[in-house]
């Protein structure tokens, strides 16, 4: 069973231990196991952190919004935050599982974890999991630096500004090609037909020609009133 420590980690103490220790249980140890748990602790997690940024970035769009939280409970996320907490330290996996070094393996914890999001509803509701995420999650939504888009190309910001105001999508049109085939040199117009809007860009290719395009086009339809 893990130790009081880790229970001091996670913020939270169990009163049934045994949601704990199936909640660390891999189907490889056998059952019951922490599937039908992490089924549980996956839909706490999206609907709590889902809440959490709605609350923190109140001017962001839908897209913005489901892009950030999608970084923030991907495997690779949870499996970080699960290291953190020293969970691999706790599992109960297989022999094989153990062999195979199962207590490293991002799925493997990324999938705990959740699971241990559940327990915690199960043990002491939905408000005791709510508070473990939040406390969890805290420093992670700190850094969060919203002006960075998360991570979006031109393209899909302009793309997604132009869908939340239910315009058509932005054309995009070759204007030229110059240069020889191994050092061609593009020029690509950006058009928004209901804002009657163009813009140009170019590159070494089309694609960074499009991409050059729409930050200009998303500019300028940014700066209009």
């Amino acid at each position: 069973m893990p130790d009081r420590p880790f229970e001091r980690r996670l913020g939270y103490r169990f009163s049934n231990a045994a949601l704990l220790q199936q909640a660390l249980t891999h189907r490889s140890y056998g059952v019951p196991n922490n599937e039908r748990l992490e089924f549980l602790g996956d839909g706490l997690l999206n609907f709590v952190i889902a809440r959490l940024l709605f609350q923190q970035f109140i001017a962001l769009p839908e897209g913005d919004l489901s892009r950030l939280r999608a970084g923030l409970v991907n495997q690779q996320a949870l499996s970080d935050l699960a290291a953190s907490l020293s969970l691999g330290d706790h599992l109960r996996l297989g022999e094989g599982e153990l062999k195979s070094g199962g207590f490293r393996r991002p799925s493997i914890l990324a999938d705990a974890f959740e699971a241990l999001i559940g327990a915690i509803c199960v043990d002491g509701g939905f408000a005791a999991a709510e508070t473990v995420l939040t406390d969890i999650y805290r420093p992670l939504l700190a850094a969060i630096d919203p002006a960075a888009s998360a991570g979006k190309d031109p393209k899909t910001r302009l793309q997604e500004y132009v869908q939340g105001r239910r315009f058509a999508l932005p054309q995009y049109a070759i204007v030229s090609v110059a240069g020889e085939a191994h050092e061609q040199h593009f020029r690509v117009e950006c058009v928004i037909a209901e804002l009657s809007l163009r813009a140009l860009g170019e590159g070494s290719s089309r694609r960074a020609a499009e991409q050059e395009a729409a930050r200009n086009a998303y500019e300028l339809a940014a700066g209009r009133k």
